[in-house]
């Protein structure tokens, strides 16, 4: 079986290259790596946007919000939810009197802290989130259906990894300094 080359193929217009038309290859590979990721997932957060706007009126933020609460369907503290969502305590605050308008999410006291609050999904909000979240999925395994099974496992293994390797603690400021004076 011959190996195709894809080094110079063109399939991506410039108007849908997005970030990575900053990189060449005189970049380091950390950027032009970098560069691809975040043209990917900017694609794919693209798509799913326009979709969930277009098919339920729904903001991303907010279906990413709902995502969480319903994996947790006893309810999250505002804070948690700030944190799992990796937004601030004012946008959770915000987007919470939202929904608790519109019904899908409840706020409740927290019986271990009478200073702070928990919410959960209501029952309409957890029946319009399974809506959404099945089409989500779908439109996610339309997305990646022509990326083959086994290339899409080691590229979520190989992401695997990467996340450990971020997550490891950081080299500070100072130290690489000193690491680049010293070569």
């Amino acid at each position: 079986m011959a190996t195709r080359k894809f080094s110079r193929v063109h399939v991506v217009d410039d108007a849908a290259i997005g970030q990575e038309a900053r990189a060449s290859m005189d970049d380091h590979s950390a950027v032009r790596l970098w560069l691809r990721l975040f043209s990917c997932s900017a694609q794919v957060e693209r798509i799913i946007r326009t979709r969930l706007r277009e098919q339920f009126d729904i903001s991303l933020p907010r279906f990413d919000y709902l995502a969480q609460l319903e994996r947790h369907p006893g309810g999250l503290r505002l804070s948690d939810l700030s944190r799992y969502l990796m937004v601030t305590g004012g946008n959770v605050t915000a987007l919470t009197t939202q929904l608790v308008a519109a019904g899908w999410v409840e706020r409740l006291p927290d019986p271990a802290d009478a200073r702070s609050a928990y919410v959960r999904l209501t029952g309409t909000g957890r029946r319009r989130f399974l809506r959404m979240a099945a089409a989500h999925e779908q439109w996610l395994v339309e997305l990646f259906d022509g990326f083959e099974a086994p290339h899409r496992d080691a590229l979520y293994a190989l992401l695997g990894r990467l996340r450990v390797q971020l997550a490891a603690p950081q080299p500070t400021r100072s130290s690489t300094s000193r690491k680049a004076r010293a070569s």
